[in-house]
């Protein structure tokens, strides 16, 4: 028995239990329940590691250089590789992930597992806001109505009492933000799915929506992937208005969530009523007045056959979303909202909905403090194809204490290449994506451009190193660069999946109210500089493959990268936290050019910018509220991954002042653990502005690529 976050004790399972298997990238977790499976299935040490369990690893000799210290971080990073060659890690912060996917299962009848009610039990106490009991956004927010409220129903689900003082503390959060009818869209839906809300009370998701011509500017096929596949089943089952029976916990939430009789609340008038916690993109009036068009479109106008069609066509798409992605779907929100999809129309013996039941886990994580869920499947080819980079650009890939490691890396990166394009692409609005590289795993099959660009790079990397094998053939190289190659926007940025299908006009018509950019594509310095990168790599092997195309390619994106600087010399970077992340990314697409500090004025004021952001101990520390205000903001204390993309950015520009950089360095070199890794500090990653989200590799990777850099770029010369 264990107290949590001050409250009463709460069971814990017994880690030395727990096991992750990786199938080709797939990852689950598993509890072994006798002492034969104990026997048969021992723990490894990443298991431990990724538990929170003294992994046994050695001290490492003492590092006599900044590419010793390098060394060192590469050998316990090897102790932590996968079979299959991966990394793995959680990918966690959001804290509206875990509700969808337990109230999912509630909907469908899908046993939760015990072990599974313990940790998540655990997570949520251990996530509890210390001050107040609530729950936010994600897990450094503040409360919001949208985390209390759904994950407090989550505690009651797996069985939590509602007078345990984990519950009464959220519980009277949730009512001094107002109660439940202060959710946002998105925590409104899951709430009428599970009864504890009315649709009358929802704005309006028609699916017909689907049934417009493409050419209509605002058809969803034109939204971001996410917002797209997540609205998708959200109009299905909208259109359904299907709320889970009555029974004893329903009415019992009922009177719990709210600070008035339920009977009592007309939910229609509260279609609007979004908590000011809430709140990060309020309703524009072009949304407000389209609700309300909409609204009457669906109650009294819209025949009931056009509806019925709507439904159809929505349920097919629905449907090749799970056949592209074998069940594992774009992310944790859209893959249980399809289960919960399929389940309502083909029943529990479907095939669809026990594929999604078994899919479903490749969300989940265990860490020391519980269980959660996951922001993707997994960074798999992602943390994978940047470790390898950091080696090869230490200079450390030849070195045969690497070999294996890196051998089982490429192994990796070439069976998770995407080798087929959608069937019937077109009619589901996908990208091209043969020869393309997932976010996580092939089987996802999500083209997207900058995992593309870095995993080509890695690939390309690893095979010029003498001794390695040739696993991906030149075509396959090819392949990629002709999906990178389709993906340029007008602007000559590149975006996350897909080109950009519609203006930034199209945000007036977002409905989430909690995240912001969510509606479209947009160009980003990030995606930009892993695509130009990978472009200019491929160029040096492959000279006479498109040439034209490609240089044309690497001209725009250049000009993109220089024309969105900011005044102040900086770059936003839309998915790290913030500046240091961009800077970073930005310098490099610079360097390919021939442009540093010294001739050129866009380097040199980014350097600048740099520089007039470090800290007292020599560190780089960057607040998440810099990417929900775009401006920076300095944490309160210096951060391993910030000072580490620093120096890189500062080495990219080849600043020629050796100090500033060195400084950076050394407190990187003074937060080395004795067995060669970092340990985790404040959260790394961010996606629509206002979420953050975890990167936990990113402090053992980026701190061994800035090390190895500058022992190269100032200790060699010395």
């Amino acid at each position: 028995m264990t107290t949590t976050n001050g409250a009463a004790a709460l069971p814990k399972t017994d880690y030395t239990r727990w096991r992750l298997k990786t199938e080709r990238g797939r990852q689950t977790w598993h509890y072994l329940e006798t002492d034969e499976e104990l026997a048969a299935w021992p723990q490894t040490t990443y298991d431990k590691y990724h538990l929170g369990i003294n992994t046994g690893l050695p001290d490492l000799p003492e590092p006599a250089t900044n590419l010793d210290a390098a060394r060192n971080g590469l050998r316990f990073l090897s102790k932590i590789q996968l079979p299959d060659g991966q990394w793995a890690c959680e990918y966690g912060g959001p804290m509206f992930l875990l509700p969808g996917i337990i109230i999912s299962f509630y909907v469908t009848n899908t046993p939760i597992p015990e072990p599974w009610k313990i940790e998540i039990t655990n997570y949520l106490a251990a996530r509890a806001n210390p001050v107040d009991g609530g729950w936010g956004l994600h897990i450094e927010g503040e409360s919001s109505v949208f985390g209390t409220a759904l994950n407090y129903v989550v505690l009651r689900i797996l069985g939590m009492d509602p007078d345990h003082p984990v519950a009464q503390r959220a519980r009277n959060r949730l009512h001094e933000l107002g109660g439940a009818l202060g959710s946002p869209h998105w925590g409104k839906f899951w709430l009428a799915l599970i009864g504890c809300y009315g649709w009358e009370g929802m704005n309006p998701i028609p699916p017909e929506f689907w049934l417009l011509p493409k050419w209509v500017p605002f058809h969803p096929w034109r939204w971001w992937i996410h917002t797209r596949q997540v609205y998708l089943p959200m109009s299905y089952m909208y259109s359904l208005r299907y709320s889970h029976p009555e029974n004893d916990l329903i009415r019992s939430l009922r009177e719990e969530l709210y600070t008035q009789d339920y009977a009592s609340i007309n939910f229609w008038q509260h279609r609007n009523t979004v908590a000011e916690a809430d709140v990060y993109h309020p309703h524009s009036p072009v949304l407000n007045i389209a609700n309300e068009i909409l609204t009457v479109w669906g109650n009294y106008v819209c025949p009931n056959l056009v509806q019925e069609y709507a439904r159809k066509h929505v349920y097919d798409l629905i449907c090749r979303e799970d056949e592209n992605t074998e069940y594992c779907c774009l992310g944790p929100v859209n893959n249980p909202l399809n289960f919960v999809a399929r389940y309502l129309t083909e029943g529990e013996d479907s095939y669809a909905v026990k594929a999604h039941r078994e899919s479903i886990r490749d969300f989940i994580w265990v860490k020391n403090e519980g269980m959660l869920a996951n922001g993707t499947d997994g960074v798999q080819t992602w943390d994978t194809s940047f470790l390898v980079q950091a080696v090869v650009e230490c200079e450390l890939a030849e070195e045969s204490e690497y070999k294996e490691m890196l051998t089982k890396a490429l192994e990796f990166l070439e069976d998770q290449q995407i080798r087929q394009d959608c069937s019937e692409m077109d009619k589901c609005y996908r990208q091209q994506r043969n020869g393309a590289w997932a976010f996580s795993k092939r089987m996802q099959g999500y083209t997207v451009s900058d995992c593309t660009a870095e995993g080509l790079k890695a690939v390309m990397m690893l095979q010029n190193i003498p001794g390695m094998p040739t696993l991906v053939s030149d075509r396959r190289c090819m392949d990629a660069v002709d999906v990178m190659l389709t993906m340029q926007n007008s602007d000559g940025g590149f975006a996350s999946y897909e080109p950009i299908r519609a203006g930034p006009w199209l945000e007036h018509l977002n409905a989430a109210e909690v995240f912001g950019k969510i509606m479209v594509e947009y160009s980003y310095p990030e995606c930009t500089t892993a695509v130009v990168t990978a472009l200019a790599l491929f160029r040096n092997h492959f000279p006479s493959y498109r040439r034209t195309e490609i240089e044309s390619t690497i001209g725009k994106a250049i000009r993109f990268i220089k024309n969105s600087q900011r005044p102040d010399g900086s770059w936003y970077g839309a998915w790290g936290i913030c500046f240091n992340y961009a800077n970073m990314f930005a310098l490099e697409s610079l360097a390919l050019t021939g442009e540093f500090y010294e001739n050129s004025a866009v380097a040199r004021k980014a350097c600048e910018f740099i520089l007039s952001k470090q800290m007292e101990d020599g560190g780089w520390g960057e607040s998440f509220r810099s990417s929900m205000k775009e401006e920076y903001i300095h944490h309160e204390k210096s951060q391993v991954v910030n000072t580490s993309w620093a120096c890189i950015a500062l080495m990219n520009a080849k600043y020629p002042h050796k100090k500033p950089i060195e400084r950076g360095i050394k407190l990187l070199r003074s937060r080395q653990q004795p067995n060669g890794e970092w340990l985790q500090e404040a959260i790394e990653g961010v996606f629509n502005k206002s979420c953050m989200i975890s990167y936990p590799n990113y402090k053992n990777v980026f701190t061994v690529k800035a090390l190895g850099m500058f022992a190269r770029q100032y200790e060699e010369k010395e």
